[in-house]
């Protein structure tokens, strides 16, 4: 089985994230869930359910060097949704968050990389997100962003988030 980190920031299709899980289970993948502290703050009512869903803890803090990992290998990951504060630090290599930590050594470990931002037009509008962007698909990071991938609402609205995009490109990453 094909183990997957489903890596997720505080933004609201983060809510959706078990039936993600789930949907990523009916694909084959043995699921392991990272969040941000405040996406894990966010869902906190719900982790043991996604515990019990995924078979493994949800990591949202750095191991101890000397604790051994809860976690099987990755073998592919997604990073979504991937917040306009996660992106960034990401391309920056800014790793105070366990799942921006852990997605900017697997570049360097050569584990396929998903990620589908989430951030509304008003971020978008910040030449950051443009150079984040281009600076992780840069290191050979799928970034879904634009026409076929997320595109930016407006501040306050709300649209489905195409998390099947987002699984499909996995798929294609591990063909």
């Amino acid at each position: 089985m094909t183990t997957l980190y489903l890596l997720g920031s505080a933004a609201p299709p983060v809510l959706e994230i078990a039936s993600v899980i789930e949907d990523a289970q009916s694909r084959g993948y043995d699921v392991c869930l990272g969040l941000t502290p405040t996406a894990a703050h966010w869902l906190d009512p719900q982790l043991e359910q996604l515990e019990q869903l995924t078979g493994h803890p949800v990591r949202s803090e750095y191991k101890a060097p000397t604790a051994s990992d809860v976690w099987p290998r990755a073998d592919v990951a997604l990073f979504a949704p991937a917040t306009f504060n996660s992106l960034n630090s990401w391309a920056l290599g800014l790793t105070s968050s366990f799942v921006v930590g852990f997605a900017a050594e697997a570049i360097g470990k050569g584990i396929p990389l998903v990620t589908m931002p989430c951030a509304n037009s008003a971020y978008a509008q910040h030449r950051a997100l443009d150079r984040s962007v281009a600076e992780l698909r840069s290191m050979g990071v799928t970034v879904l962003y634009g026409p076929g991938g997320f595109e930016p609402n407006h501040p306050g609205e709300r649209r489905p988030y195409p998390w099947h995009l987002a699984l499909d490109a996995v798929a294609s990453s591990t063909a």
